[in-house]
């Protein structure tokens, strides 16, 4: 009985680990298993833009999500644009 009990706390102790760290760290910031591999090339205009996001810090490309009408795209942080329009998001998105 001591063993079963042993192993279900040892168990919940790591999911309790796991699900804190795979949670994102900010408001505005995806868990690393969301990073982006592939990059939308060209300019969102800001009418088709519901909502911008980072990227996880760990995702080995910097990355903005952007959420539009027709799903969710992947651009790349070092645009200006998409600087841009992530730092003029309402402050209750950042």
């Amino acid at each position: 009985m001591k063993t079963l009990s042993f192993t279900v706390g040892l168990l919940l102790l790591l999911l309790t680990i796991y699900h804190c760290t795979t949670m994102p760290h900010g408001p505005n910031e995806m868990s690393p298993a969301s990073c982006c591999f592939k990059f939308f090339p060209k300019k969102i205009p800001k009418a088709h833009i519901n909502s911008i996001i980072k990227t996880h810090k760990r995702c080995s490309e910097k990355a903005f999500v952007v959420s539009t009408p027709n799903g969710p795209l992947c651009v790349r942080q070092a645009l200006d644009w998409a600087k841009k329009a992530f730092n003029e998001q309402p402050s209750e998105n950042q």
